[in-house]
């Protein structure tokens, strides 16, 4: 069991949070503010207890100097500001006197919102590969350090594993509800039921291997599905086939074809647009110059007459291309449908979440993940080193 920020004494200290701010931006605004309200209750907890608050988080990815433009964190800061309503000092810099000076000076219930990590990651990345060096200046810089940031708990960087290794350290609430929520999934009750989107095979191999024998039925829609057609030798016309995983997919189907289902029906078009005509067709008849967007309405059926025995779901990756209107319409339905049955369901972070959110589901479910490729590892049964690295109490 990992300490938490419950664990600590935090009046008058320097606490070093790293959350995840890594939130989409356009034109200098915020498109979707979700990742910064989801670490308000963990930074709220540090100021209602006399800390002095350190924000580090990274955004996007830091390669040139225009990358440093287009991910600057300043919107988060003043969007921060917004949420916490109190002054959040933004210092735009990672290192170095300017930010040194304004922690001194900091008092008890102030808030510094340090820029990009991965800033440090234009030289040598530094941040991505937990330099020594750059992990025990930013932890010289406090007195406690709070990982709340799930989202990274896939990766040792500078400012997640690197900091911890220098400072005591636990979670915070968003990455304790994360554990509590997945852990779920270790032992889960019966009947199990695994839900698979999105568009490759190659993504999904290790959650697969791990959940297939906990899992009473693992339903298969998406992209991905697709292999799976192909492997049983149906034509699949234009849709996208994971041609390297075909082989990983037919000797998957020979040892649980009881357990894996596959669509009977998809909505195809022939163009990958939500502009042009489509229709649904059974998977045997999908024509050579068409390609499946969606479940179709049988699948629908077939899949929620499985749901509604569950007493445990896990569903990583969406049913159609939900980005499109047209296309929506699987992942919709499937979605209404598990929060009107008696079971706890579990969003696998990505597009899933993105999808149950956009549609309006996002507090209806037992937990939606931040992860993404951390709640990946995670299923898979991989150690995080985000969380590793955090004291145990």
């Amino acid at each position: 069991m990992k300490q938490t920020i419950k664990d600590f004494n935090l009046k008058n200290k320097k606490v070093i949070i790293r959350c995840d701010f890594n939130v989409p931006i356009k034109d200098g605004k915020i498109i979707d503010d979700n990742r910064i309200i989801s670490s308000l209750d963990t930074i709220n907890y540090a100021l209602d207890h006399d800390a002095k608050v350190i924000l580090l988080s990274h955004l996007g990815r830091v390669k040139t100097e225009e990358d440093k433009v287009k991910n600057d964190l300043k919107p988060v800061a003043i969007r921060l500001q917004e949420l916490l309503n109190r002054k959040v000092t933004f210092i735009p810099v990672t290192r170095g006197k300017e930010l040194e000076d304004a922690i001194a000076e900091m008092n008890e219930g102030e808030v510094i919102l340090i820029q990009n990590t991965r800033y440090e990651d234009l030289e040598g990345k530094k941040e991505s590969t937990n330099d020594a060096e750059l992990g025990q200046y930013w932890a010289s810089l406090g007195d406690i350090f709070i990982n709340d940031a799930f989202g990274t708990a896939h990766r040792a960087h500078a400012s997640n594993v690197g900091i911890a290794q220098h400072l005591p350290s636990g979670v915070g609430f968003l990455m304790e509800k994360e554990l509590k929520e997945l852990s779920i999934l270790d032992e889960p009750d019966k009947p199990f039921v695994v839900i698979l989107g999105g568009s490759k095979v190659e993504d999904k191999i290790g959650v697969i291997k791990n959940l297939v024998n906990k899992a009473n039925q693992i339903l298969i829609g998406g992209g991905m599905c697709f292999t799976f057609l192909k492997a049983q030798g149906i034509n699949v016309g234009k849709s996208i086939v994971d041609e390297d995983n075909l082989q990983f997919t037919k000797e998957l189907l020979m040892q649980y074809n009881d357990k894996i289902i596959l669509p009977v029906d998809v909505k195809v078009t022939n163009e990958y647009s939500n502009d042009t005509p489509s229709h649904i067709t059974d998977i045997d008849q999908i024509a050579l110059d068409e390609m499946g967007l969606d479940i179709g309405p049988k699948t629908v059926a077939l899949f929620s007459s499985i749901i509604e025995n569950a007493k445990v779901i896990f569903w990583n990756g969406p049913l159609g291309v939900y980005e499109f209107s047209n296309y929506v319409e699987g992942t919709k339905q499937i979605l209404e449908k598990i929060i009107n049955v008696d079971a706890k369901t579990i969003l696998g972070g990505g597009d899933v979440v993105a999808a149950c959110n956009n549609l309006g589901f996002k507090d209806k479910v037992t937990h939606a993940s931040t992860g993404g490729g951390a709640t990946l590892e995670y299923i898979e049964g991989k150690e995080l080193p985000g969380i590793a690295a955090i004291d145990n109490l």
